[in-house]
């Protein structure tokens, strides 16, 4: 490895530090409790050290959050979009997948799923977020039931996503339920809100 690429990969490895350890600090002490100091510190750097990185606080909260919410979308919508087998095994599949991901980054949920600070921008994200979220959850239902009316769409896209979002939070609080059990609830939720026999197709 030359000089070069020894730079670019110190440089990674620096940022996934401080990445890593803004998203435990923002999710046990909030946004406002949270100093640049404190980030630093946590990842083992100095202050101007991650300000080559980031430029503000509100930027690196910003960046963790466009950052998951592209890994929350990704997994599971490629399991009920590719997987193998009938639609409600599929389906059982995304939830798996979503909540695996929680599961995996239980810091970065609790930064997700509640706006502790208070900042306009980033409370226009999380809206923006809710709004993707319930999009794509129309976008799905229209796949595989598409006799639901259409301006029933939209409420219901709402409801598997709050469920979703609450079923996490109440899950992080509870760390000792298996995963399968929040899958299985989930699924049995789903089922109720297609129209009978869509989900055993």
């Amino acid at each position: 490895m030359n000089e070069i690429d020894r730079s670019r990969a110190a440089r990674a490895e620096a940022r996934t530090r401080i990445e890593d350890a803004a998203a435990r600090l923002f999710a046990e002490r909030g946004f406002a409790g949270t100093t640049i100091g404190e980030i630093a510190a946590e990842a083992g750097l100095s202050k101007p050290m991650l300000y080559r990185h980031f430029d503000s606080k509100q930027e690196l909260h910003l960046v963790l959050l466009e950052r998951h919410r592209d890994e929350l979308a990704a997994a599971p919508l490629r399991e009920l979009l590719h997987g193998e087998g009938a639609l409600h095994t599929r389906m059982e599949a995304m939830y798996d997948a979503w909540f695996g991901h929680v599961q995996t980054h239980p810091y970065t949920w609790r930064m997700m799923f509640h706006d502790t600070t208070g900042d306009p921008e980033v409370q226009a994200f999380h809206r923006e977020l809710q709004r993707r979220q319930r999009a794509t959850d129309v976008a799905l239902l229209r796949e595989v039931a598409p006799d639901i009316p259409e301006p029933e769409l939209e409420p219901l896209g709402e409801a598997i996503r709050s469920s979703l979002y609450g079923l996490a939070l109440w899950w992080l609080e509870r760390p000792d339920t298996p995963r399968a059990v929040l899958v299985a609830a989930m699924s049995r939720l789903t089922r109720g809100l297609l129209p009978e026999g869509a989900g055993r197709q």
